[in-house]
């Protein structure tokens, strides 16, 4: 999960949680009157205050950079990815520039890691910070990719980083979530309630107790992760926050308390899947729709010329829920752990292995888990299977 900051303006999203891996269908319609409808937009990007008409190629760095955060917000915020394709077009002037404003370079890499192109962003981030060590946000950016990619010494290091920038609270909660990943569930859920009781904040408190949520729900202990959900989000409404407590609802056999939870968010392809999971277990005719949906996105993805294997987590996950197809949720769930391997990624993988009673494939991926040291258990063989762990944002 990687995510826009909610409590300092300087801090932007780094990855998508599965709530923020969506695509939208983009399709070409004529209007045969003026006044025809086409869409209406998200609540969020209907109220988004005008943009000053001056070219972005004309603007100063600092302009550009608070543009680019603009519209990387509402890409976290409603799961509309044209957003990312305006900061990107905000960005157009510096992309891939060697001379870059560092600033600008690590926004580029957000954007980046919010398509999925992981590796991409991750050069850019080891360029801008070989130029200005003292980045606290590209340290945080490259900690997220790390945890991503399961190399989770890499991350405590990228976490330090941040800490020598003056960042002290971030690299905590940075060290803590990381350290949540490696089983140290307790440190990871003291460090963290100590965190937010200092903190007065309240996005902040917010975005703190989602990361405890999360670590609680690692050890095993979901209804003290439940009441946190519940509390990060009456302080503020959160995407991310709000399909990672859907998914525990899901899990623990509450699929009309998840639809609750999920009823009033943007439909993103994360949302639509899990209105689908729980449509379908609840024997609602509506989750046929919502798979046609689906559908109808990865054809249009491959009509514009996109990769649809980026967002091979969400194929599986449908695959494996929706199609009961399990063999064509292992293949894809491989592929996908070439890409990511969060603990979400690890979990649809070892499901599909089991569904589709594939030991050698199992055997694998547990060995993998073990060697990189991830612990959660919700990927034990014992734990139900009805839904998975949520993939982490970052700060």
């Amino acid at each position: 999960m990687s995510s826009v900051s909610r409590f300092c303006q300087w801090l932007v999203p780094v990855l998508a949680l599965l709530a923020h891996s969506s695509v939208l269908a983009v399709t070409a319609l004529q209007p045969m009157q003026d006044d025809e409808v086409l869409e209406v937009l998200p609540a969020v990007t209907r109220s988004r205050p005008p943009r000053a008409a001056a070219a972005p190629q004309r603007a100063d760095p600092a302009t550009l950079a608070r543009q680019a955060r603009e519209d990387i917000a509402v890409a976290r915020q409603t799961g509309d990815t044209r957003y990312w394709g305006r900061a990107q077009a905000v960005l157009a002037r510096w992309w891939d520039s060697p001379d870059a404003p560092v600033d600008l370079a690590v926004l580029q890499a957000t954007v980046q890691q919010g398509r999925h192109e992981f590796e991409a962003s991750r050069k850019v981030l080891v360029t801008a910070l070989a130029r200005a060590p003292g980045h606290a946000q590209g340290w945080l950016n490259l900690a997220a990719l790390e945890r991503l990619s399961a190399r989770y010494a890499e991350a405590l290091a990228a976490c330090d980083a941040v800490a020598r920038a003056g960042q002290a609270l971030y690299a905590a909660a940075c060290r803590l979530e990381t350290q949540s990943l490696q089983g140290q569930h307790r440190l990871a859920v003291q460090g963290l309630q100590a965190l937010i009781a200092q903190t007065a904040d309240t996005s902040r408190r917010s975005w703190l107790l989602s990361l405890l949520a999360e670590s609680q729900e690692r050890a095993g202990r979901d209804r003290v992760a439940a009441d946190t959900y519940l509390r990060s989000l009456a302080l503020e409404a959160d995407l991310y926050t709000a399909i990672a407590y859907s998914d525990l609802l899901l899990r623990g056999g509450q699929a009309s308390d998840a639809l609750q939870v999920l009823a009033t968010l943007p439909e993103t392809d994360a949302v639509v899947l899990r209105r689908a999971a729980a449509w379908r277990r609840l024997g609602d005719a509506r989750w046929n729709g919502a798979r046609t949906l689906l559908q109808a996105r990865v054809a249009e993805l491959e009509r514009r010329g996109d990769d649809p294997a980026l967002h091979g987590r969400e194929l599986a996950l449908a695959a494996l829920w929706l199609d009961d197809d399990a063999p064509r949720a292992l293949t894809l769930a491989r592929d996908n752990l070439l890409l990511q391997r969060e603990p979400l990624d690890w979990w649809v993988a070892l499901q599909s292995a089991r569904r589709a009673q594939d030991l050698a494939a199992l055997a694998e991926f547990e060995h993998a888990i073990r060697a990189a040291g991830l612990q959660d258990v919700r990927l034990s063989p014992a734990r139900p299977a009805s839904s998975p762990p949520v993939a982490r944002r970052a700060k």
